[in-house]
């Protein structure tokens, strides 16, 4: 959990249908199309990139909660609690982040206001293991923290235990 002095926005917990086992994070001006980032090695870190546009695995397809905080600088590199953690960039080129669904309508999509630059994003998940035999009900969460930073490829800082 970041220090309260590097929180700039704590949002509200969200709960999006992650219809196809996966939701976005977008600049509201992205033309990003995931449908050809989904490759194995973005299937197993569970995060696809494209201009603009962020895809997160999720291992059920129905309602998941996600929690998004905008940072003011890198929070400290906490493990210990997430099964899974995943860090990407974002450039965002209008002034604000969209987060949905895949299948949401996007006009109605609830937006982050935020400063257009470059933004690095730590996703983290938890709970990956306690899904329900039938895939609908399960303890999984999911927790995107983002700052400023520059541009880097993304990387796995910690890999789930398949």
């Amino acid at each position: 959990m970041p220090e309260p002095q590097n929180l700039i926005s704590d949002m509200p917990q969200f709960t999006l249908f992650a219809d196809y086992f996966q939701f976005y994070l977008q600049d509201e001006a992205a033309t990003g199309n995931l449908s050809g980032a989904w490759t194995e090695t973005a299937v197993e870190r569970l995060v696809a990139v494209a201009p603009g546009t962020i895809g997160v695995g999720t291992v059920r397809n129905m309602n998941v909660p996600v929690n998004v905080e905008l940072l003011e600088r890198a929070p400290d590199t906490k493990l210990e609690s997430w099964d899974h953690v995943v860090e990407c960039s974002l450039l965002v080129k209008s002034s604000h982040l969209v987060i949905a669904g895949c299948t949401d309508y996007f006009p109605d999509a609830a937006r982050i206001p935020v400063e257009p630059g470059t933004y690095r994003v730590r996703v983290c998940f938890s709970g990956l293991a306690q899904i329900a035999e039938d895939g609908l009900s399960g303890e999984d969460k999911y927790e995107l923290l983002v700052w400023p930073a520059l541009p880097i490829d993304p990387v796995v800082l910690k890999q789930r235990q398949a």
